[in-house]
């Protein structure tokens, strides 16, 4: 009982269902305006450009159209008292709203146009503008200034100047080079607002601040280090190695001495290498540079062989006239010490000349009781100091 209850419940809901869906179809078909659309099968009326509205019933107007209306898409038909092309002008723009200024009159043309009738001194469109100090001396200001006199109510005008241009009247250029911005020696070139910089050979860059790097070419070769200069390198070669690039190889040398005693002259007769000088002597080694290979004979014609050498002469020199150095200082220290022992011997005589003269002084006193014990006394003082300082003097 209770099952086919429910069996009976699901079939009156799904005959209200169809019946809900074929009557929202049939609404969609019956006010959609198939002309400017159609419905989907969700029962909705989609609208074709151009149109919107529920049913498709009304047109789209002309994008930035104010005051108008449209039958088709994209019209833009004006209400009454508008016009223009996106009818935002009013017809009645002289009774509604006046735009002359200055007491000027208002006269309506078409098509939302106007015109004003300025009184004298005054001109602009809607105759904001009077005939002031710009006007009257004629826009005066130069390289594009821009002429300001409170729209013709200032006393006085006054130019405003562009960008790199100073003046009363704008007439004086911005010496941009002034604070020399250009480094290196460069040469700067001024110009409307800006300047350029003409570097020197090697350098590089808008203040021309960049030395160019003449090593990035890598000009050194056979594994050469370089180092960057201004408009120039260097280059340490390694060993074995010459030349601005160290590209060229050095031949190791090889020496080969020759000695000769003496020199023969053309006529046979022999020259002794002793000067007349007694006191000098030369000696003549000849030294040979042989490059590129050994040589294989020292007699060897320099035509025959095609062997290139060099001769070096080597005259060595030896004067004996004076003294040398080192007995030049032996002499001296000698000669100081000398003095020395001489000025000490002089200061011991000196000094035992006083004490005799002092004992001599008191041997001879009056007021003694013993005077001739003192005679004795002195007299054996005296001899013994005759023979004991004579010997300490020898001992120095």
């Amino acid at each position: 009982m209770l099952r086919s209850f429910c069996l009976q419940l699901m079939s009156l809901v799904w005959i209200l269902l169809t019946h809900h869906h074929f009557t929202q179809g049939d609404d969609c078909s019956e006010h959609c305006n198939l002309s400017h659309g159609s419905c989907d099968k969700d029962g909705k009326c989609r609208c074709d450009p151009g149109w919107e509205g529920e049913y498709c019933e009304e047109c789209v107007k002309m994008p930035g159209c104010l005051h108008g209306t449209c039958h088709q898409p994209w019209q833009c038909i004006c209400h009454s008292g508008w016009a223009g092309k996106f009818c935002d002008k009013d017809v009645h723009i002289c009774e509604h709203r006046p735009p002359c200024q200055n007491g000027a009159q208002c006269v309506y043309d078409r098509d939302g146009e106007y015109s004003c009738l300025c009184p004298e001194g005054f001109h602009g469109k809607d105759c904001e503008l009077k005939m002031g100090p710009c006007e009257k001396a004629g826009f005066p200001c130069k390289n594009g200034g821009q002429c300001q006199d409170e729209n013709g109510f200032a006393s006085n005008f006054t130019c405003r100047c562009l960008a790199g241009f100073i003046g009363t009247l704008c007439e004086k250029d911005v010496d941009d080079c002034l604070m020399r911005p250009c480094a290196n020696g460069s040469t700067c070139h001024d110009g409307i607002n800006r300047f350029s910089c003409q570097c020197q050979a090697g350098f590089e860059g808008r203040f021309c601040t960049i030395n160019i790097d003449d090593c990035a070419s890598q000009p050194c070769r056979n594994g050469a280090k370089c180092y960057d200069r201004i408009n120039d390198f260097d280059c340490l070669c390694p060993s074995g190695f010459t030349g601005k690039t160290c590209d060229l190889s050095i031949p190791e040398p090889t020496w080969v001495t020759l000695f000769q005693p003496v020199n023969k002259e053309h006529s046979g007769a022999v020259k002794s290498t002793t000067s007349d000088d007694p006191w000098r002597t030369q000696s003549e080694p000849i030294r040979t540079v042989v490059t590129g290979r050994q040589t294989a004979n020292h007699t060897e014609k320099a035509n025959g062989g095609g062997l290139l050498k060099i001769s070096v002469k080597e005259v060595v020199t030896q004067q004996d006239s004076g003294l040398s150095e080192p007995q030049l200082i032996t002499v001296l220290v000698f000669g100081v010490l000398t003095a020395l022992l001489v000025l000490v011997t002089v200061l011991l005589l000196l000094r035992n000349w006083q004490r005799g003269r002092r004992r001599s002084n008191w041997c001879q006193s009056p007021f003694q009781a013993a005077r001739k014990l003192q005679d004795q006394e002195c007299q054996v003082g005296m001899l013994s100091t005759i023979l004991i300082e004579p010997r300490k003097t020898t001992e120095l």
